[in-house]
């Protein structure tokens, strides 16, 4: 039997309304109630599925670590919670709690798209892409031999390094909020089976 990583991003932690902000790995903030009630809807969709976690591993933000709470209270018989610092979000440098309209202000919108299309790393981000890329390779290799479901709660700016450790180049790279994506290891194959999924 292979092992399947389900990679959650946190919920929201903005209600509709609010200014979005850039929260990365100096903002520790809580879900939204709007984020707590996406969470939910996703523990009762693996619940519903008969999803049984073998492992379960959070970023170390109250975000990240709320999120995996609220899916492990409707597991049967979950295991606890491992903190992997990896999984924290990147840090935006000066965009760090800045608004949207500043972000662009400051960059431009053709820097923020390359980020989101080919993760190209704007001017001033403290993000080092292969050391992200090479923390998750390291995963991949100890969780082959864990055979199961395994549920791996992060950030955006983190999961989307998941996709060019497993090898595959897809564009789509972003992973919404309260959205996952499955990664099989079989072996020595990985397989990206699903991505930016939603109940």
């Amino acid at each position: 039997m292979a092992a399947r990583l389900y990679i959650v991003r946190h919920g929201n932690t903005f209600e509709k309304g609010d200014v979005v902000r850039r929260v990365g790995g100096r903002s520790d903030i809580s879900l939204s109630l709007s984020g707590r009630s996406q969470i939910q809807a996703l523990a009762g969709h693996f619940a519903g599925q008969g999803m049984a976690f073998a492992t379960i591993r959070s970023g170390p933000l109250r975000r990240t670590r709320e999120t995996a709470e609220i899916i492990r209270t409707l597991q049967s018989a979950p295991p606890e919670t491992a903190i992997d610092l990896f999984l924290r979000e990147i840090d935006y440098g000066p965009d760090e709690g800045k608004s949207e309209i500043e972000v662009v202000a400051r960059l431009g919108q053709a820097a923020l798209d390359a980020w989101e299309q080919a993760s190209i790393v704007p001017p001033g981000w403290r993000v080092d892409p292969q050391a992200i890329i090479g923390n998750w390779q390291e995963l991949f290799a100890r969780m082959r031999a864990v055979t199961g479901n395994h549920l791996i709660v992060t950030s955006n700016g983190v999961a989307r390094f998941a996709l060019a450790a497993a090898g595959n180049g897809r564009p789509d790279r972003k992973l919404a909020t309260g959205a996952y994506g499955v990664i099989e290891l079989d072996g020595a194959t990985v397989t990206v089976l699903s991505w930016n999924a939603r109940p």
